[in-house]
């Protein structure tokens, strides 16, 4: 079994204290994306957990053995590194066989193993390559085979995408996360924890995303419960593209709320699901939960459309409400290219994607449906 587990695990620097006692299962096979702004403290979680910083306080467990004190070799764990580390003057036969041959395997092992994992990662003709002739695509995918051919309890990857281009990095993905798929299919281990800031390959390839600020877990969840259930203000910011609208208000009666001098209604609905009521809330809107009404209407939002970005099969509608500004994306197909700049306009919300927070603490009080 190659279930992960850490326990009030602490990094401290000098007077510093990096990462605050975070507690995180990860599942036997399970695919865990570690994601948050540059300085959560995801890679030293990472670098801990493969060895290669030393922990202050808590514990590690790796197929339920502690390896707290265990050098990184010991461990039972591959790391591929976001320069992907490839010895420059070995081909690429030797860089993915390099493990295999310092514990002296038969040749013909060592032969079959590398022949199968370049079979896998679709890198039979670069073998005898030179890590400088190869593209940063391909020197992903030889980092990545050079991990698999130990057969790792745990895989760890530490923003291995983040050198390539776009187009790369999609295509690395879906690569990434077939053979994840295909590990397990062949009852192979295949836990993986994946470190990025970008919260588009968290969303695309994690069973479950581990959210962190500063050192702490603000929260973990599979990507549709992060987006439709955010725990506080700091993920429902961080999750989702545009991020959410916020408005900072203060509740008028049972099912309305005053914020940017408007008296924004909710509905009985919505109002059913507030698990706490405080008077000073901030509201949360995705743009993909706006949209233009007809006319003024009784719970609409009205401001002024300063700009607008037509993104092919959708538009960004960006509209001003006093000194806050409100993002709405609308499909282009029911876009009404009647409304130009600086015109009025009015915002209906759905109600399934508002959410409340409390504006001292951050965390939603409204109960996602």
């Amino acid at each position: 079994m190659a279930r992960l587990q850490l326990r009030n695990l602490e990094k401290d620097y000098g007077t510093f204290r990096a990462v605050h006692g975070i507690n995180l299962d990860v599942e036997d096979g399970e695919f865990m994306v570690l994601v948050g702004p540059s300085g959560c403290a995801k890679s030293t979680t990472l670098r801990m957990i493969a060895g290669l910083e030393r922990i202050t306080g808590g514990e590690i467990r790796i197929g339920g053995e502690l390896v707290n004190d265990k050098t990184p070799g010991d461990r039972g764990i591959s790391m591929v590194f976001q320069n992907y580390a490839l010895y420059p003057h070995m081909k690429v036969r030797k860089n993915l066989s390099f493990s295999m041959r310092l514990k002296r395997r038969p040749s013909a092992e060592i032969e079959q193993a590398t022949n199968h994992v370049a079979g896998l990662l679709e890198i039979a003709p670069l073998l005898d390559r030179l890590p400088k002739q190869l593209s940063g695509g391909q020197a992903q995918r030889v980092a990545v085979g050079r991990a698999l051919i130990k057969k790792p309890q745990v895989f760890l990857f530490d923003e291995p995408l983040s050198n390539l281009d776009a187009k790369l990095r999609a295509s690395m993905r879906v690569r990434i996360t077939d053979l994840h798929k295909r590990l397990k299919a062949e009852n192979q281990q295949a836990t993986v924890i994946y470190v990025t800031h970008d919260q588009t390959e968290a969303m695309t390839m994690g069973d479950r995303i581990c959210v962190m600020k500063d050192g702490h877990i603000m929260q973990v969840a599979d990507p549709v419960t992060l987006y439709s259930r955010p725990a506080n203000t700091f993920v429902a910011g961080f999750i989702g593209s545009p991020e959410m609208n916020f408005l900072d208000g203060t509740f008028e009666g049972d099912n309305s709320v005053r914020a940017a001098e408007q008296l924004i209604t909710l509905g009985d609905e919505f109002t059913k699901r507030i698990s706490g009521r405080s008077e000073h809330v901030t509201l949360g809107i995705r743009p993909q939960h706006l949209r233009i009404a007809a006319a003024e209407t009784p719970g609409t939002i009205k401001g002024k459309l300063t700009h607008i970005e037509f993104m092919g099969h959708e538009v960004y509608l960006y509209v001003d409400i006093g000194p806050k500004r409100l993002i709405a994306v609308v499909p282009s197909a029911s876009y009404d290219r009647g409304a130009l700049r600086d015109d009025w306009v009015w915002l209906c919300a759905d109600p399934k994607g508002v959410h409340l927070f409390d504006r001292q603490s951050g965390e939603n009080i409204s109960l996602a449906i």
